[in-house]
């Protein structure tokens, strides 16, 4: 099943490119901060969801890598 269609993979593949974007941004921040508009913009948003709400990121990673390793 893709992840499109199955909720929980959506929500993994949307935390993963969070956390990548923000590692990114966060070890080369002129990579992601020349396209703030348009397609590419998407990864500068989610680099800076992945900064300010960093705390809230780190515990649905922790809560989706549970639900992973224990769900049937």
């Amino acid at each position: 099943m893709s992840a499109i269609f199955n909720f929980q993979s959506l929500l993994t593949v949307i935390l993963l490119l969070i956390c990548t974007c923000a590692y990114l941004r966060a070890m080369t921040p002129s990579l992601l901060d020349r396209n703030k508009t348009g397609f590419l913009g998407i990864f500068w948003k989610c680099a800076r969801i992945g900064e300010r709400k960093s705390p809230y990121v780190a515990v649905c990673c922790v809560v989706m890598a549970l639900s992973i390793l224990f769900s049937d």
